[in-house]
């Protein structure tokens, strides 16, 4: 196997849930059907915050000197990235430091191979769905200053899928490593979309019948 069929398996594995993930209902869901620009910017923070999170987290206890060093960009990157939404909002934002059940399962993988399966492939599959989300809300709002803003961060989480698809290629020596890598990327989205879910069904919707 290598990084491109992988990303291919991943997504046809879970073609249902990132399909609706991909839906308008996403914004609903995260933002607790408050869509307002200064919660659907809360959100797009809190993401980035506990992206940053985990792959400091990463960068400072990773064996493998590649991916210590990919996770270092990672973090860099979204640290960035938390800079740039935060400049977007109108007043001070503070985290609440909850990680949510996605990154609570990336931040406790050990495993090299898990954790660049988990965090720059299966995340950024899931962020390309909420980055586009993003996107139209303020497209949709006439706001295309901040919708670059937001164009600029998906392009550059869509480089973190590439290079994490590159690294596994220099990570996996077999194929239980690769299927373990296949594993990994599916579960991380798959709890994205649980928690999608709930929230819908919380809110009284149905995302089976969202696509």
């Amino acid at each position: 196997m290598d990084g491109e069929t992988l990303r291919s398996a991943v997504e046809r594995d879970k073609q249902t849930e990132l399909a609706r993930l991909g839906s308008q209902q996403l914004l609903v869901a995260l933002t607790d059907a408050d869509l307002t620009r200064e919660r659907v910017l809360d959100v797009a923070a809190a993401s980035e915050h506990a992206a940053r999170e985990t792959f400091r987290g990463w960068a400072d206890d990773e064996a493998n000197a590649a991916a210590r060093e990919a996770f270092a960009a990672v973090a860099d990157q979204e640290a960035d990235h938390l800079r740039r939404v935060r400049a977007e909002l109108d007043g001070d934002w503070e985290a609440d430091d909850e990680p949510g059940p996605m990154h609570g399962y990336l931040r406790g993988r050990d495993e090299t191979v898990e954790r660049i399966a988990g965090g720059m492939v299966g995340r950024p599959l899931v962020s390309h769905r909420t980055y586009n989300q993003l996107i139209g809300f303020f497209v949709n709002e006439a706001d295309e200053a901040t919708a670059d803003v937001l164009r600029d961060l998906k392009a550059e989480t869509a480089e973190t899928l590439t290079e994490g698809l590159s690294l596994l290629e220099s990570t996996c020596e077999d194929d239980t490593a690769w299927e373990t890598a296949r594993t990994v990327a599916g579960y991380t989205i798959q709890l994205a979309y649980d928690d999608y879910a709930d929230a819908l069904q919380g809110l009284g919707f149905d995302p089976r019948s969202v696509c």
